[in-house]
């Protein structure tokens, strides 16, 4: 084997070394990572899941890491506040925020000058719930017109174009975007009532003032059980473990149709990797523990707590399948 000349060998040797300068920050800042307190921002309301999920989260990492996990309720602009406060911190691991399916999916395509950008601003850490959304009928509405699964109401609004109505939690909701997605695939006229949130749109359901609305599971399914609404068929392309006797829409015959609502673990774009590794195994491992997975089957969810890069090439996926489904629906807000 030859030997190399000298200013070849010269010249590896400073490569290497410039390479090992560049690694070894990194390096370095994961070994003494954590030395104080993390800031997990919730970018919604106290008391929702994300908020509650959070903290529960928040005290295994913090035994995890051995520092503690403030969560901070920052809400407002559909999630792009606290959103944007996580995209804009020190890239050094200390801020975490919980994104969600609208934050990073959605709202780039609804809002026309979003603070952040989704997928360059953020390193994703792990996805922590993937949940159905789930149609759900009037009860009064469907036993007075025999409607019992989704192809009863794709049918009676054949019959009866522009006279059902569906409710959500207001325009560019996932609600909003679910039920114009199955009016585009099931070829139906039916009308959308946007309320000022998921709460008035699900008593409206009730009350008989709208007919049908897509509704996030863990919300609905008391409701299904006490038989108050009438469950027709949930959003993923999987049944759901809570109602396991409720097809999917795409087993009742709609194709291409699969919406979920799901959140996870984000830190500021430009995080050294190591770190960024580190607040994954940590995750992941809270993600496993008994009480958290059953916090988790509650909401109906699916427990897979994902890498990196995994999360990393979910979250474009979703960002780019929501460009479509948000231009159908026509939705767009300052």
């Amino acid at each position: 084997m030859a030997i190399p000349a000298w200013g070849a060998l010269r010249r590896i040797l400073l490569g290497s070394a410039l390479a090992l300068a560049a690694i070894a920050p990194g390096l370095t800042q994961a070994a003494d990572y954590p030395s104080k307190p993390l800031r997990f921002i919730v970018p919604y309301p106290p008391g929702g899941p994300l908020d509650t999920m959070a903290r529960l989260l928040a005290e295994k990492v913090r035994d995890s890491l051995g520092q503690p996990v403030i969560v901070e309720n920052r809400a407002g602009a559909g999630g792009n506040i606290g959103a944007d406060l996580a995209a804009k911190a020190n890239p050094d691991g200390y801020t975490l925020v919980m994104g969600a399916v609208a934050t990073h999916a959605i709202n780039p395509w609804l809002f026309a000058n979003l603070p952040y950008d989704p997928i360059k601003d953020f390193a994703p850490v792990t996805i922590v719930a993937s949940v159905p959304n789930v149609l759900v009928m009037n009860q009064d509405f469907a036993k007075k017109n025999h409607i019992e699964k989704l192809s009863d109401l794709i049918a009676y609004a054949k019959a009866n174009p522009g006279k059902l109505n569906y409710g959500s939690g207001g325009n560019g909701s996932a609600g909003h975007l679910a039920g114009e997605l199955l009016k585009a695939r099931a070829g139906i006229n039916v009308e959308h009532i946007p309320y000022q949130g998921a709460a008035p749109a699900q008593l409206a359901l009730l009350s008989g003032q709208s007919d049908f609305m897509f509704d996030n599971l863990a919300a609905s399914a008391p409701l299904i059980k006490d038989g108050k609404v009438k469950a027709l068929a949930v959003t993923t392309t999987g049944r759901s473990s809570l109602l396991p006797d409720v097809p999917t829409v795409q087993e009742s015959g709609i194709k291409d149709f699969d919406l979920g609502t799901w959140f996870g673990v984000f830190t500021t774009g430009g995080t050294p990797a190591p770190v960024v590794d580190k607040l994954n195994k940590a995750y992941s491992q809270a993600l496993l523990q008994p009480d958290v997975r059953q916090r988790l089957l509650t909401m109906g969810s699916e427990i897979k707590p994902m890498g990196e890069k995994e999360f990393a090439d979910f979250v474009v996926r979703e960002k780019d399948k929501y460009k479509e489904i948000v231009k159908l629906s026509g939705a767009k807000l300052n």
